[in-house]
């Protein structure tokens, strides 16, 4: 069975490539993303996937995820990212440089977001050891409820808080993060290697996380 669109239980109009039909969210949402300073970040909204700007990218959906791949040597630096976790205490992402990290933005208040945490986890848990990191951004959430979805969901890794959605903004104009959830990958050089916008599956994620481990560290250096 394909994963359930964002914003399951409301009704949207299927993905297709190279266009945009964000489903319908609450009026007040709606506005937040139209004020993050040009962000379509949708609470539990949907989009396609799209070319960043300076590169090539190889896109495709895949049920109602639109997911990207930025090939070796065009790839966009990924922004500097510190702040406060969920839970309490701080991260630097500068710290895991070197690693491949895996950015999963999501809330608790989103259905494709629970159902793909199991997924995450399980990633997260098998490819550790190959030196893969996963980090959350809990974005428009309170921590009493981000702690009872990590608990639930059994989510180990670390999650930043991210209240009024500024931490996704840092990605503005390197790569489009249009949806909650959304998934973005980024090398062992720093560089944003990959981009899921919707829920993605174990099958996808898995397979391009083991590439990225997998390949030698400056492989995703702009060439």
């Amino acid at each position: 069975m394909a994963a359930p669109p964002p914003c399951a239980g409301r009704r949207s109009a299927p993905t297709t490539r190279n266009t945009r039909q964000p489903a319908r969210c609450p009026r007040a949402w709606r506005s937040a993303a139209l004020a993050a300073a040009g962000l379509a970040l949708a609470a539990c909204g949907s989009g396609s996937a799209s070319k960043a700007s300076g590169s090539s990218v190889a896109s495709s959906n895949r049920g109602q995820s639109a997911f990207a791949q930025y090939p070796v040597g065009k790839r966009p630096a990924g922004p500097r990212i510190s702040g406060k976790l969920v839970g309490g205490g701080r991260l630097d992402l500068d710290a895991w440089r070197g690693d491949v990290v895996v950015i999963n933005v999501w809330g608790s208040w989103c259905a494709p977001c629970r159902a793909e945490a199991p997924t995450l986890a399980k990633v997260a848990d098998a490819t550790r050891k190959l030196g893969v990191r996963f980090v959350g951004f809990d974005t428009r959430d309170n921590d009493a409820a981000a702690r009872a979805f990590e608990r639930n969901s059994k989510i180990t890794y670390p999650s930043f808080r991210d209240p009024d959605g500024r931490l996704v903004l840092r990605f503005n104009g390197r790569v489009p993060i249009s949806a909650v959830p959304s998934t973005v990958l980024i090398d062992r050089s720093g560089r944003i290697a990959a981009r899921i916008i919707g829920p993605t599956s174990y099958e996808t994620l898995n397979t391009v996380v083991r590439e990225l481990a997998a390949e030698k560290p400056g492989a995703g250096a702009i060439a």
